[in-house]
């Protein structure tokens, strides 16, 4: 499966496929003092065993598939978190950047549908249907409560983890592993994250970050390194829900039927 990013990006993200075979990860002062004050809550995730057995190979299906469905879900949050921003942004240009970014956080929800979906067996109806995880409803809510009530560069480093952590692991595994073999059973996961559309999205939101927290004085920049935090840790969060397969500790009255 070719990457999703992949396929919507690389016309309005590049002058040249030349181009986005050369990019690279480019982290500004702002974005690395957020990282810097993180580290220990950043590194955590590449270390969690659903990281790891994603890298290996010895994931279980039974885990990813709960992972992806509870992702889909994640992803229409991702797209209604960049919808608000882009209402707050006055640049047009800004505008239509988190208009795309909410774009294409919806089609990679369709992505999911329609190949992972296939494979592991759920459909866009049982998607929609999906009860959250308590972990991601959480983080889902922080960053709806900080595009909707916190300033722009509080709101912008809460969602700046979730691109920027997937890149970074996506870049360490490659460069770790090297060619990822044809037949890993993650091989499209993997590849997705160090494509190099994706990068140079990541990139776009740092600098984006970048601009947003030279706008602001410092005490919202100090507030949007605890909002950075708290998302790193709810992206550690997420890959736990999913290798624990996290239930709601009370059910619902239907659910005990």
């Amino acid at each position: 499966m070719e990457s999703p990013i992949t396929d919507i990006d690389k016309s309005s993200s590049f002058d040249s496929i030349d181009e986005v075979e050369q990019a690279c990860l480019v982290v500004p002062p702002f974005p690395a003092s957020c990282l810097n004050e993180c580290r220990s809550e950043w590194d955590a995730s590449f270390e969690h065993p659903f990281v790891q057995g994603l890298i290996d190979g010895s994931l279980s299906k039974e885990k990813f598939r709960f992972y992806q469905m509870q992702d889909a879900r994640y992803l229409e949050a991702f797209a209604d978190t960049c919808s608000i921003l882009s209402t707050r942004y006055s640049d047009p240009v800004d505008k239509i950047w988190f208009i795309d970014g909410a774009k294409m956080a919806l089609v990679v929800e369709q992505e999911l549908h329609t190949q992972y979906g296939q494979e592991l067996g759920y459909s866009a109806s049982d998607i929609a249907g999906l009860t959250l995880s308590p972990d991601n409803r959480a983080y889902q809510n922080h960053l709806l409560v900080h595009a909707r009530q916190s300033s722009l560069v509080e709101g912008l480093a809460a969602l700046a983890p979730c691109p920027w952590l997937y890149t970074d692991i996506g870049l360490k595994i490659a460069d770790q592993m090297g060619e990822i073999p044809d037949d890993h059973p993650y091989r499209n996961w993997l590849l997705t994250y160090s494509d190099p559309v994706f990068v140079n999205y990541t990139n776009e939101i740092l600098a984006l970050l970048e601009r947003t927290a030279q706008d602001h004085g410092d005490g919202y920049r100090v507030k949007a390194v605890e909002a950075f935090r708290t998302s790193a840790r709810y992206e550690w969060m997420f890959w736990s829900q999913a290798w624990d397969m996290q239930q709601w500790p009370v059910k619902s009255i239907h659910e005990l039927k």
